[in-house]
């Protein structure tokens, strides 16, 4: 079969109705070993965005892990703190200790999207003082 170049690019594509973020902090610190909503990503016009497939999300966070601290989870949810989970690490505990400066990500996708909101939430095992939430990014994409 011969090859035949492609000769289309995305260029004059808009997809800003689709990709959204934020990196905005909140609570923090957040209290010892309480999982907590470190960032929140409302979907601007979510209901007008035709969702073909899935909502894409990653989430990222930099923290001070808190006195006594063995692991930390991250997750996304959909809504609040009790919404679905969406994507969840699970107890991470390479590197975990307290005081350490740390950095983790968590990556998945929201197959039935019937909300427009989004929260990265982080829960540390053991901690027995606050930890520091000192950077945060938290993206979705729809296809």
């Amino acid at each position: 079969m011969p090859f035949e170049p492609i000769h289309l690019n995305a260029q004059g594509i808009d997809l800003s109705s689709r990709i959204f973020d934020s990196t905005t902090v909140q609570n923090s610190p957040i209290a010892a070993a309480a999982e907590t909503i470190v960032a929140t990503l409302a979907v601007p016009n979510f209901g007008n965005t035709t969702i073909v497939s899935k909502v894409y999300l990653d989430g990222w966070a930099a923290l001070t892990v808190g006195t006594s601290g063995t692991a930390v989870t991250l997750r996304v949810r959909q809504t609040n703190a009790s919404g679905t989970v969406v994507a969840s690490t699970g107890a991470l505990t390479g590197g975990i200790a307290a005081g350490n400066l740390i950095a983790q990500d968590v990556a998945g996708s929201d197959a039935t999207p019937g909300v427009g909101t989004y929260v990265l939430t982080c829960q540390v095992t053991s901690g027995a003082g606050n930890t520091t939430i000192s950077a945060v990014s938290l993206r979705a994409f729809i296809v």
